[in-house]
């Protein structure tokens, strides 16, 4: 059945993957780096740092995502990594909408981040702790756009001070003057403005007085940097827009690199991990943190951020341009599809939370980027589905074998166990009768050398129940088989005296024809063909990048109708199991109906992917 994820599950230690945020981790925790480290003040304008308990010992880490679409595989890892450490060392790890574009933004996106954060197993909100004062819990859910009051006297003391100026150049006139990699940017005609005309400018973009676009507040720094994110950066906007938070209170909007570190050091974070394409806004990253901390609105010490490899996977794309497309398209069903690497689609496909968390800390966390082979992420999902998943027996290619020698209108249970390694899982019975449905490819009129299933005169066993003889088949008008004809052997049945009388090599699985269910069943593969879709091929012409979309596999799903044993019509969404032979199962999360279930297939029982033929890798 579902198996779903628990605390324990989810806290499961990775202490002994040691990698070099642990590292780091651990060297502060042994200096003492955080213990002066209070929280004061209460939430709103006026206060400096959020409220909370006592914990000065403690390390926080955050996973920030934006609320402008569904997560996917590589938000997993981010996921697993910042609360994973949070739970290894005893701190806390905080859930944060990094909502500070109100055009792409939405609540529905709001919803679905917390419920797969919820489903991976993990959790913001922790038990009462004893502070000096009382029991105190903790709910460490927060949003960017809770702060803007703050991010906007942060952005006034930054022009005062004189580390900020409002610009009023088009958005072409800012670019054509930053300069490149090479070559230094050149300084705004409005960057020697005053203090007191600055501020005015500010005050009056916040009351709506400029159109979109007019001006922008940049930070004051060098134009002339190396680091071409330290030339002036643009740290507030103008827009007109609704959030879906604070509704039409603003229209004004902060910089994503501006807010994040003022959200880390607000909710005094230390460690902010994220990802390497952030480790160029690095400076600005701290030089917007000393410059608030030398003006006494932050405290010290100030957070960290480290950077790791994203996850870069086989035969997906992960770009979320390309996600949109496949969706907008209808290449996929929707935004849950369970072929779109998505956590909502690999819930739905049945891929357990755990193997998430397993491949997380399989992989690790490093500095360096690397291609994992899908496999791996397959291979993790097979082993966790193997041990928890109960076995079922389906017939997907159905044939009907008819037991000439079986009483007619006779039937008799056979039990069989719900998983051979685990027997505290109990047994389940499985009714057996004079016609049943088998695989047609088990049988075979003229065999070739080393088959070993049902073909005349040939012995098999019927899986759980009796031994039986080939005897011949039946064929249509078109001359397909379309019935196979044996005997059984009554002194046989599985669990009995004489079935260890009968020696033979094939072993059949089958559910009765009178008390099997039919059902849809849907078998996914890898949406993609090839390893890196979109990449260029030999041959291809240097610098021109290929559609992505023409490397989707045609083949990627196949709808159809299976024979499933009695007891899976009760299946529940989301109840998995192993389909012996086929692979593991599961019962669809939205299709599926009381007594009539759905399944799509999560994964095959081992790899014959890159056995395909035609398969380029």
């Amino acid at each position: 059945m579902s198996q779903e994820p628990t605390s324990n599950a989810a806290s499961s230690s990775t202490l002994a993957s040691t990698n070099f945020i642990r590292n780091l981790i651990e060297a502060d925790l042994a200096a003492g780096k955080h213990t002066q480290r209070r929280w004061s003040g209460s939430p709103g304008p006026a206060a400096r740092q959020l409220t909370g308990p006592l914990d000065p010992a403690r390390i926080r880490t955050r996973f920030p995502p934006e609320p402008n679409g569904y997560l996917h595989f590589g938000h997993a890892k981010s996921i697993c990594l910042n609360f994973g450490l949070a739970q290894d060392y005893g701190g806390r790890c905080h859930l944060r909408f990094d909502d500070t574009n109100p055009e792409k933004e939405e609540q529905e996106y709001v919803d679905s981040i917390v419920d797969s954060v919820r489903w991976l197993g993990f959790s913001w909100e922790d038990a009462a702790v004893e502070s000096a004062e009382a029991a105190v819990r903790e709910c460490n859910l927060y949003f960017a756009s809770n702060y803007f009051d703050w991010m906007v006297e942060f952005a006034e003391y930054l022009i005062a001070s004189g580390n900020a100026y409002v610009d009023s150049q088009s958005a072409d006139e800012m670019r054509a003057t930053r300069g490149t990699l090479i070559e230094p940017g050149t300084d705004s005609p409005f960057r020697q403005r005053g203090v007191e005309e600055n501020m005015d400018l500010f005050k009056r973009m916040q009351q709506g007085e400029f159109p979109d676009g007019a001006h922008v507040l940049r930070a004051k720094i060098d134009m002339a940097a190396a680091n071409i994110n330290l030339r002036d950066p643009a740290i507030y906007r103008i827009r007109h827009a609704s959030h879906h938070n604070t509704g039409d209170r603003w229209c004004v909007y902060p910089m994503y690199t501006y807010a994040h570190p003022i959200e880390d050091a607000l909710e005094n974070i230390t460690h902010s991990i994220c990802t390497l394409e952030f480790a160029d806004q690095r400076p600005f990253y701290d030089w917007v943190l000393e410059r608030l901390a030398e003006g006494g609105l932050l405290q010290r010490p100030l957070p960290q951020q480290i950077e790791f490899s994203r996850l870069n996977l086989t035969y997906i794309v992960l770009s979320k341009r390309k996600l949109i497309q496949l969706v907008e398209e209808r290449h996929v069903a929707g935004w849950d599809d369970p072929r779109l690497p998505t956590l909502v689609g690999a819930r739905r496909r049945g891929y357990p939370a755990e193997g998430f968390r397993l491949f997380a800390e399989r992989v690790g966390a490093s500095r360096s980027d690397s291609l994992i082979e899908y496999t791996q992420l397959e291979d993790t999902m097979r082993e966790v589905l193997n041990d928890s998943a109960e076995r079922r027996m389906a017939v997907l290619d159905p044939l009907r074998l008819v037991i000439d020698n079986y009483p007619a209108g006779q039937s008799e249970d056979c039990h069989a166990p719900n998983h051979p390694l685990r027997p505290e899982m109990g047994k389940r019975v499985m009714p057996f009768g004079r016609e049943l449905w088998i695989e047609r490819e088990d049988f075979m009129e003229q065999p070739g050398k080393g088959y070993h299933r049902l073909y005349p005169g040939n012995l098999v066993r019927l899986r759980h129940a009796y031994v039986v003889r080939c005897t011949g088949c039946e064929r249509d008008q078109n001359g397909v088989v379309n019935a196979v004809h044996c005997d059984y052997l009554p002194d046989s049945k599985s669990g009995s005296a004489g079935a260890d009388n009968y020696k033979v090599k094939g072993n059949l699985h089958w559910v009765s024809a009178a008390a099997a269910c039919l059902t849809e069943v849907r078998l996914y593969d890898r949406l993609f063909v090839v390893p890196s879709p979109g990449a260029r091929r030999e041959g291809d012409p240097e610098g021109i990048e290929r559609d992505f979309r023409e490397d989707i596999n045609p083949g990627s799903i196949r709808v159809i109708e299976a024979w499933l044993e009695p007891s899976l019509k009760e299946a529940r969404p989301e109840d998995r199991f192993q389909f012996e032979r086929h692979g593991y199962f599961v019962a669809d999360r939205v299709d599926s109906q009381p007594g009539v279930p759905v399944f799509n297939r999560t994964v095959t029982l081992k790899d014959s992917w890159s056995s395909k033929p035609g398969q380029r890798r």
